[in-house]
């Protein structure tokens, strides 16, 4: 059996697997890139760096906020990771 783009059905599988895999990747680059951003935000403002959990979920969130925010404007995710981050001293 055949697929939309006339892979088999396994060649479909691992397509996707690997899209998956890819994205996951990239999503946890920015999250890296939302941490250090954000450690460096926080020693510049010489204010205290909560615990390494804490520190993971806001950077978890300024990930998700600033994809839904790409979605809605069509900008690049990055960008929109430091604009949020330079938020935080507001």
């Amino acid at each position: 059996m055949y697929w939309n783009d006339g892979l088999s059905g396994a060649e479909y599988l691992l397509q996707a697997w690997g899209e998956r895999f890819m994205f996951g990747f990239i999503r946890q680059q920015e999250k890296k890139v939302a941490l250090r951003l954000l450690a460096w935000q926080y020693q510049r403002q010489s204010i205290p760096l909560p615990g390494i959990a804490e520190l993971e979920q806001q950077a978890a969130r300024l990930v998700d906020d600033a994809h839904r925010i790409a979605r809605e404007r069509g900008q690049n995710v990055i960008a929109i990771i430091k604009e949020l981050v330079g938020e935080i001293r507001k």
